[in-house]
């Protein structure tokens, strides 16, 4: 008997808050309360909104959630926790997920509040929903499908193709996805698409 499909929920389509997106928008620096809004949309679409309000003030700093799910009004606090860099810069910010404890960068909305991911049964990223034969097919070609962006972010304005007079790990990793492109077979990609 097969196994019943299931639908599970991605976390790729999932609305998030990350770390980057707070420090990006200048909402981690040092003695601030800083409010805003987070907003999410899809193909042009708004597709949602929360207020935000950050404080860094206090000796516990965090993170205020304030939006509706459902018609009911939500609001807690997301704890902030922040480690040394190891580079010796700075430091690094993470969450405290409210519901596992654990710290993390970014936090999902899978249902009623935002958690860290395995705070939600069921979920899943796209790439684990593919078949296996799914995978090799893109393992073996999935080079040759892209290629036209990795030229494009090979040819980039800002992109650096070396440092210190050695070439970057990017550029590298690149070049070597190009050149795996390059010895794909074409009547292999002919069979593919007919």
């Amino acid at each position: 008997m097969p196994k019943p499909y299931t639908f599970p929920t991605l976390y790729d389509d999932l609305k998030t808050i990350s770390i980057s997106f707070l420090k990006k928008h200048n909402y981690l620096l040092p003695n601030q309360v800083q409010t805003g809004t987070v907003s999410w949309s899809r193909s042009g679409t708004k597709t949602g909104s929360i207020s935000i309000r950050v404080n860094t003030k206090q000796d516990i700093p965090y993170l205020e959630l304030d939006y509706k799910c459902n018609e009911t009004p939500i609001n807690y606090r997301v704890q902030l926790v922040s480690a040394p860099s190891n580079l010796g810069k700075g430091v690094v910010w993470y969450f405290v997920c409210p519901h596992t404890g654990k710290r993390c960068r970014k936090l999902y909305l899978a249902d009623t509040y935002f958690y860290h991911r395995s705070a939600f049964r069921g979920c899943m990223y796209e790439k684990q929903t593919r078949s296996k034969s799914y995978r090799l097919m893109e393992k073996t070609f999935g080079s040759y499908f892209k290629s036209d962006d990795l030229y494009s972010k090979l040819y980039a304005r800002n992109f650096k193709k070396t440092y210190a007079g050695k070439p970057t790990k990017k550029y590298l990793k690149i070049i070597e996805t190009i050149q795996k492109v390059d010895n794909v077979e074409l009547s292999a990609i002919d069979l593919l698409l007919k």
